[in-house]
């Protein structure tokens, strides 16, 4: 095999097969990329046995072929060499030879039949959708998802497909992201499935905010996305996610607008003082206006006050600072609706007339 390629051609594709190469492999072939050199185009593979990648790009062929090659060496050499080099890529003596200007790189192989290639779902639901729509689903609910839980079925984010709408869910417990995204599905009967965090933290550093249609195609256990080149595939997780529309309360209890930049200033300040392990703080609640309060076991303290939109009765409710931050974050609206029964309950957050997202946060005790 032997192919000669320019830089700028070569290192978007490795970025992108990279991504999913664990650095702590336990199987040699799994820190490897699969290279396949045929038909004027360069494919390349990456995998970590639970999402795969793989992407193409055009290429002088000089001598159809594969093999496999160290994908983080084969990536640091491509990045470190200069704008618009010529790369020259063979195999030779089981080995494969790296050639650019005055440079020689020499990398180990393993066998391409070695290679774990994951099956495409022949089955599942295929359905499209803008580029930049999806990146903007996972922006507004993955940040909820959780990490490392006992729990497995919530390291992941819910995909539920309905008849007119992509439904997007993260919760790991102590607060919830929800967020509806009207398509024309057609479907006869609702589909869902669970999405390993791993593969969606891809997809977010993967996909642009272009009109570009992404292919779907949602199996019971895989998940394919197809973006241009790229083609990523994974498993989903096998498991029941819970019923997550009981866990969101309602909106007849007290109910406050507050401008979005100003809580999220303020809450940066206050937060300065919060205790680091626990996060806390208290938003105390006012007709006309938001008291925000911090201490820590130093005896420092943090106070400050915003004005807001709030007619009801007196109350004062404790929050992780770093989820309101979050809840923010993903928010576009200038302004921020706030649902909540009492200081006990869990409390709804959304953008001021944004119907189509759902944030739900617990409350801490203080």
């Amino acid at each position: 095999m032997e192919f000669i390629v320019n830089r700028e051609t070569v290192l978007p594709a490795l970025n992108k097969a990279t991504g999913v190469v664990d650095r702590h492999q336990t199987l040699p072939i799994l820190g490897h990329l699969l290279v396949v050199a045929r038909d004027g185009r360069v494919s390349l593979t990456g995998t970590d046995l639970e999402v795969e990648v793989k992407t193409s790009f055009e290429a002088e062929i000089l001598q159809e072929g594969e093999t496999t090659t160290p994908a983080r060496k084969l990536f640091d050499i491509c990045r470190q060499l200069s704008e618009g080099a010529e790369i020259r890529f063979r195999l030779r003596d089981e080995r494969c030879v790296i050639t650019a200007g005055r440079g020689r790189f020499t990398l180990g192989q393993l066998p391409a039949t070695d290679f774990p290639i994951m099956d495409l779902p022949a089955d599942g639901f295929d359905f499209q959708i803008q580029e930049g729509q999806l990146k903007h689903v996972l922006d507004k609910t993955a940040f909820a998802m959780a990490q490392q839980d006992v729990r497995y079925y919530l390291n992941g984010l819910l995909l539920e497909l309905k008849a007119d709408a992509l439904i997007a869910v993260a919760t790991d417990g102590h607060r919830l992201a929800k967020f509806v995204t009207p398509l024309d599905l057609a479907l006869d009967t609702e589909r869902q499935g669970i999405v390993p965090s791993k593969t969606v933290m891809e997809l977010k550093r993967q996909l642009g905010g272009s009109d570009a249609p992404v292919a779907l195609r949602l199996s019971e256990r895989s998940l394919r996305v197809v973006v241009g080149t790229m083609t990523l595939t994974s498993k989903l997780i096998d498991g029941r996610y819970p019923d997550y529309e009981r866990v969101i309360p309602g909106r007849d209890g007290g109910m406050v607008i507050v401008e979005k930049d100003a809580l999220r200033r303020a809450l940066s300040r206050v937060s300065i003082f919060s205790n680091e392990k626990y996060r806390a703080v208290r938003l105390d609640f006012e007709p006309g206006r938001l008291k925000l309060l911090a201490h820590n076991p130093e005896q420092e303290e943090a106070e400050e006050e915003i004005e807001l939109d709030y007619a009801g009765k007196p109350i004062s409710i404790g929050f992780n600072v770093d989820y309101l931050m979050d809840v923010l974050g993903a928010i576009d609206a200038p302004a921020v609706s706030l649902y909540f029964q009492d200081a006990n309950s869990s409390s709804l957050w959304r953008g001021a007339d944004s119907e189509s997202e759902t944030f739900v946060v617990m409350p801490m005790r203080l």
